[in-house]
């Protein structure tokens, strides 16, 4: 009976060079019952000695290591033993930014570890790291599923209105999970001309907005920068919302400004996506684009809905491309996307549909 019950479970292998965080991390994953821990490892080099025979569906990794760092030992996973891997990442500059070059090499997410003064806090990574390694067994399941019966992808939906009669002066785009390798693999394709803003509200703890946009800037043309209080929004610059804020924006006769404040109050996520994105249907109406691409939940929903109800375009990332489809999924469901694309033709739409837009936002 036991035995049924573990081949049911998710297998997940822990590895962290500290004994604290490998006992807290395991005592947390085995406190579901869908997730089993088969094994523990102190370093990189034991968790490749002890992969071929524990065979995990799903990897926590500790991103700062002695020997073989996170980076390096998941660079052997991804060769030698491929399947999904969680960082687990504190909360510093470096290890923020070795985070993001992580998930440029194949993670499939990360969770933080806050370090306070006197403890290390880890209670409120239960939920987040739980979520994220089902998704993650979801997905390594989903892709298996998809690759042995070689299908052919699935066809991008029938636009619902013709895109070509739009000309939005501004995009709105919400993302979670396994937004950060998205995000990093879309954007720099966008020309440095680009002719409009680009607003995004990325799900991401504090400490990380700021190297996520500072890496992105790195590799695109477009200007990548985390949003501040009383910015004028201007064309060709990626705007990032930062952690704990919520994103909105004030439309006046000549100039549009971001607003950055912590109300309103009742929301799952801050940022919210669909605080974001309401504000933008709100001021600028039939000239906003909404994108909602992966993530899981449903947060976004209501902001597509209402980019979608003021006649603007909306635009969401198709089920194969997502890492995990639960916000696109939601809108899809509400019938309020016009365009239901792969992650590599996002870039596309967008041009697409500000191809005609001039180099200014009023």
């Amino acid at each position: 009976m036991n035995n049924q019950r573990q081949n049911s479970q998710t297998r997940v292998l822990v590895v962290d060079d500290s004994a604290f965080m490998r006992t807290a991390l395991s005592r947390m994953v085995a406190s579901d019952p869908d997730l089993w821990v088969v094994g523990t490892a102190s370093n990189g080099n034991e968790a490749l000695q002890k992969l071929p025979a524990l065979d995990p569906d799903v990897i926590t990794l500790d991103v700062q290591m002695p020997g073989l760092d996170g980076l390096q030992t998941l660079s052997r996973i991804m060769a030698e033993f491929p399947r999904p891997v969680i960082m687990v990442s504190s909360i510093t500059s470096k290890d923020a930014e070795t985070t993001f070059k992580a998930l440029q090499a194949g993670a499939f997410d990360y969770v933080p570890k806050e370090l306070s003064s006197t403890s290390l806090d880890i209670l409120h990574l239960r939920d987040d790291l739980i979520t994220k390694i089902k998704a993650a067994a979801e997905s390594r399941q989903s892709h298996e599923s998809l690759i042995l019966p070689r299908k052919p992808p699935r066809a991008a939906a029938m636009p619902t209105r013709e895109a070509s009669a739009f000309t939005p002066a501004i995009v709105a785009l919400g993302i979670s999970t396994g937004g950060p390798k998205a995000l990093q693999d879309i954007l720099p394709t966008l020309p440095a001309d680009l002719s409009v803003p680009i607003l995004i509200v990325q799900h991401m703890p504090s400490g990380f907005t700021a190297p996520f946009a500072q890496r992105l800037d790195n590799l695109c043309a477009v200007s990548v920068a985390e949003a501040a209080h009383g910015e004028v929004v201007q064309a060709g610059v990626v705007y990032i919302a930062p952690a704990g804020s919520h994103l909105t924006v004030e439309r006046g006769n000549s100039r549009t400004k971001i607003c950055l404040s912590d109300k309103p109050e009742n929301q799952l996520h801050v940022p919210s996506v669909d605080v974001m994105m309401q504000s933008v249907a709100s001021a600028f109406r039939s000239l906003a684009m909404g994108v909602i691409m992966t993530g899981m939940g449903s947060d976004g929903a209501q902001g597509m809905s209402a980019i979608h109800r003021e006649g603007g375009l909306t635009v969401g990332q198709d089920e194969r491309s997502c890492a995990v489809y639960g916000m696109p999924r939601a809108c899809a469901e509400m019938g309020i996307l016009d365009r239901v694309v792969p992650l590599s033709q996002i870039p596309h739409e967008i041009l697409l549909a500000t191809r005609s837009r001039r180099a200014s936002v009023s």
